[in-house]
């Protein structure tokens, strides 16, 4: 699974739900994407994930989205009840952390024991409370500008005018759609 990096994991989350197709539909699915967005190390069993966790998952991602586009300006309906949520998430304790030697007899990271779905949330609905409670990473996020694109990034560009996502995507079809138009205007 393509994985979109937005820059936050409370954001990429958000992004997996961006496309036509639902991403996070089976155990999986979501498996993949726990690991490929490094909530969980390489290697780590996720033995207790069940069809329960991917619709947990979703109800987070709808929350964190709804919160985070009421303060981007859009309509703030249920804005309150998602920061709600988002905040009872986030007060579950996450996985405890620590370093093994990895076969190469360097340090890597590895959970204490097996991830339970609360612990996982926490780290993500944690995330998104620092997001939009750091006045300075708030500045910066933005909302691809492109055409039907919905993702949500932070603009960490050097002069803050990032406008797409993806310049390599949205941001080739708006100069492609642009060089279209003068052509069609001669």
């Amino acid at each position: 699974m393509a994985r979109f990096d937005s820059g936050r994991i409370c954001l990429d989350l958000v992004a997996t739900g961006a496309q036509e197709s639902e991403r996070l539909g089976s155990a999986e699915e979501l498996g993949r994407w726990l690991l490929g967005a490094g909530l969980v190390p390489s290697g780590t069993p996720l033995a207790g994930l069940d069809a329960e966790w991917p619709a947990r998952f979703v109800e987070l991602r709808c929350c964190i989205a709804q919160l985070i586009h009421a303060e981007l300006g859009a309509p703030a309906e249920g804005a309150s009840a998602a920061l709600d949520r988002i905040n009872a998430l986030a007060a579950a304790p996450p996985p405890g952390v620590r370093a093994i030697r990895g076969a190469d007899g360097g340090l890597v990271r590895s959970l204490c024991r097996a991830p339970e779905c609360g612990a996982l949330l926490a780290v993500v609905a944690r995330d998104a409370v620092d997001l939009l409670t750091d006045p300075e990473a708030r500045a910066r996020l933005r909302q691809c500008e492109g055409d039907n694109c919905q993702l949500l990034y932070l603009d960490t560009s050097r002069g803050r005018r990032r406008r797409w996502c993806s310049s390599e995507v949205c941001g080739n079809r708006e100069r492609v759609a642009r060089h279209r138009r003068r052509v069609a205007a001669l």
